[in-house]
């Protein structure tokens, strides 16, 4: 069975900091590019970053440039996402998402694989 499980988000003050974490199952993240969209309240998903299978080459918003960071661990079937410094614009639903075919940035519509998606609240 595939799975794509996503597990970290909360409630966290501005300023404060969260891991994200999506675990695979069924299939093998190494092979694909992964990433992150974002849905923030009344908006489209977006995409906020994305790396490559080789882990050489990555995307984020302009949004997030400098205060979120995207790793995948291999090992454990595992991609991350570490968000600093939030702010409130960042609340949203954030879902990880895997592409077997493509580059970074990923696109919308050629995911192949979402996770189920993550609450992230951020507010004092």
């Amino acid at each position: 069975q595939l799975q794509f499980v996503e597990s970290g988000g909360g409630l966290v003050q501005p300023g404060g900091s969260l891991s994200l974490s999506c675990a695979a199952s069924g299939f093998t993240l190494k092979n694909y590019v992964v990433a992150w969209f974002r849905r923030a309240p009344g908006k489209e998903r977006e995409e906020i970053s994305c790396l490559d299978s080789s882990a050489s080459n990555t995307y984020y918003a302009d949004s997030v440039k400098g205060r979120f960071t995207i790793s995948r661990d291999n090992a454990n079937n595992m991609i991350n996402l570490r968000v600093d410094n939030l702010k409130p614009e960042d609340t949203g639903v954030y879902y990880c998402a895997a592409d077997l075919r493509g580059a970074c940035p990923a696109g919308y519509y050629n995911i192949d694989y979402w996770g189920q998606g993550t609450q992230v609240t951020v507010s004092s």
